[in-house]
């Protein structure tokens, strides 16, 4: 598709502080106008972050960066794959773009008003068709490395459970094998499937749920967190739930191909230390990560650090306990940030200690600071350890992180 000209691009970027000032408001109209005139497309959105307002939160961000740097859209070039990658793990295809294009023009010209001149939607009609095209063009890349990939499918297949095993008092690991037998495409560390349920809805629901083994085994395994605060009839908690509850070895269940730009890569500096920082479920992508780099890096010094309430709900402890007393080169430490009267007995001189994962904790470890870092957790650890490793300078290359939210949660300040 042609460059867009320069009148649609002055155009859109008079209009990024209209939509810095209504983009909820914006976005919060056009889902529901969507979902009104083409429900069919429902089954591909999370109503739980629906109703938590966090997709009108992430995609009001999209539409304000998309409008602030058109004019320089390399900037956003870790967004528009990170985006291409959700896409295809749900099966977005190009049909599906006219559908949230005229619903999203529309939407800016009713929430708008006299705001949204002709010549306003006319320029945000061909930015959209833009932005369309190009990820669009990086979708139809993905699809076809799915089905290139040796042992590889598009879609959704059916996998059977061949294994159900807890891991905590909350956690719970499913193992994945192909219903027609056969082996697993290869997958990166880190990286996620997407599963396909029936909804109460009477259509299906769609998740994404990392891979927490290493690439190479005949199986897929996922290890899920049941929502419990939630129950099997509220969005939160639905499949969790599903999984947790009704799911048996033996049954079926439909699985897409491993999606995700959030993946352990090759180190640049073979020498720089490895460091795997994870709470609570965050744990799952950076435990396939530490069985990957342990295989494929077994002289790189590792340093695992996880944080979770206390350890009853410590996931793959006695495994990771195991890996740190045959391999020399990692070194593991764990926080409890509301300990049992049994934790405590136990922490003297241990790999565990109170409170939660800071800056003095992985100082007294990497005291040069100098590592590849790679993090997931809830909000308040990653923005504690995103803008801990701003403050210490490491720069973008060496710091990795995959963030459940809309990305300016994760920028602001630190409270």
């Amino acid at each position: 598709m042609s460059p867009l000209s320069a009148s649609t691009i002055a155009i859109v970027k008079s209009t990024a502080p209209v939509l810095e000032e209504h983009g909820e408001l914006l976005t919060r109209h056009f889902y529901k106008r969507m979902f009104q005139h083409n429900p069919e497309v429902a089954p591909f959105f999370n109503q739980a972050n629906q109703g938590a307002g966090l997709q009108q939160r992430a995609l009001a961000a999209a539409i304000c960066a998309y409008a602030a740097n058109i004019d320089n859209l390399e900037v956003l070039g870790g967004a528009v794959e990170l985006i291409a990658q959700k896409h295809a793990s749900l099966q977005i295809k190009p049909e599906h773009y006219p559908i949230v294009g005229s619903n999203l023009l529309a939407s800016i010209q009713e929430v708008l008003g006299a705001g949204a001149t002709e010549e306003v939607i006319q320029a945000w009609g061909e930015a959209y068709q833009f932005l369309a095209a190009i990820l669009i063009g990086r979708e139809a890349q993905i699809y076809e490395e799915h089905r290139a990939t040796p042992h590889g499918w598009e879609g959704f297949k059916p996998f059977v459970v061949a294994r159900k095993e807890p891991e905590s008092e909350t956690i719970t690991s499913f193992y994945l094998e192909p219903a027609e037998g056969g082996s697993v495409p290869a997958f990166k560390a880190g990286q996620y499937i997407t599963l396909r349920v029936p909804s109460p809805c009477g259509h299906t629901t769609m998740r994404n749920y990392s891979l927490s083994d290493k690439p190479g085994n005949p199986w897929y395994r996922i290890s899920v967190k049941r929502e419990t605060g939630a129950d099997e009839k509220t969005p939160d908690g639905f499949v969790s739930n599903f999984l947790h509850q009704h799911v048996r070895t033996g049954d079926k269940i439909e699985v897409g191909p491993p999606c995700g730009e959030f993946f352990l890569a090759p180190p640049e500096a073979p020498g720089r230390p490895l460091v795997l920082l994870s709470a609570g479920v965050g744990i799952t992508p950076v435990m396939s990560m530490l069985l990957s780099a342990l295989d494929h890096t077994p002289e790189r010094k590792i340093f695992f650090l996880h944080g979770c309430l206390n350890s009853r709900v410590h996931a793959f402890r006695t495994q990771i306990d195991a890996l740190a007393q045959s391999h020399p080169n990692l070194t593991v430490r764990y926080r409890y940030d509301g300990p049992t009267d049994l934790d405590r007995q136990r922490m003297d001189g241990g790999p565990v200690s109170e409170g939660q994962i800071d800056a003095e904790l992985i100082e007294s470890l990497i005291p040069k600071r100098d590592a590849d870092y790679y993090f997931c957790g809830p909000k308040p650890f990653m923005v504690n350890i995103y803008h801990q490793l701003l403050e210490w300078g490491i720069p973008a290359s060496q710091a990795h992180f995959e963030f459940f939210g809309p990305r300016q949660d994760l920028e602001k300040h630190r409270p």
